[in-house]
């Protein structure tokens, strides 16, 4: 026998990790316009130019407003997951603990982004 309160549960538990992986990302767009130094620095060691820091930061916002309205879900799901594949790179640093912490962190957000893309799935093809 199934529960019927199932499918209520499952539909927060959506929304909630939806809600909190969105507010990561906004407090990374925060952070990037408040201070891009800091990622101006990381972005430049890797050759990479600095002023990448503003369509990062816009692509943080736009992104977690769309996981926090719950709008395009499973592609932006697996587009931040990618992304924090993408961005862990530069906190691969295996002489610097803090920074592999990062790096792990970020595969691990990536994980649950492919987590939430794969259930967020299933409730759109069970409609």
């Amino acid at each position: 026998m199934t529960d019927p309160k199932k499918p209520a549960v499952w539909r927060v538990e959506l929304m909630v990790g939806r809600l909190m992986l969105s507010a990561l990302f906004f407090a990374g767009c925060v952070q990037k316009i408040v201070d891009p130094t800091p990622v101006m620095i990381l972005l430049e060691g890797a050759g990479i130019s600095g002023v990448l820091v503003w369509p990062a930061a816009a692509f943080n916002l736009v992104a977690g407003v769309l996981l926090a309205t719950g709008r395009y879900v499973v592609p932006v799901a697996r587009t931040l997951a990618a992304y924090c594949v993408v961005t862990s790179v530069f906190h691969f640093i295996p002489s610097d603990g803090w920074q592999m912490s990062i790096f792990i962190k970020n595969w691990a957000i990536a994980g649950g982004l492919l987590a939430l893309s794969a259930a967020q799935s299933r409730t759109v093809t069970r409609r």
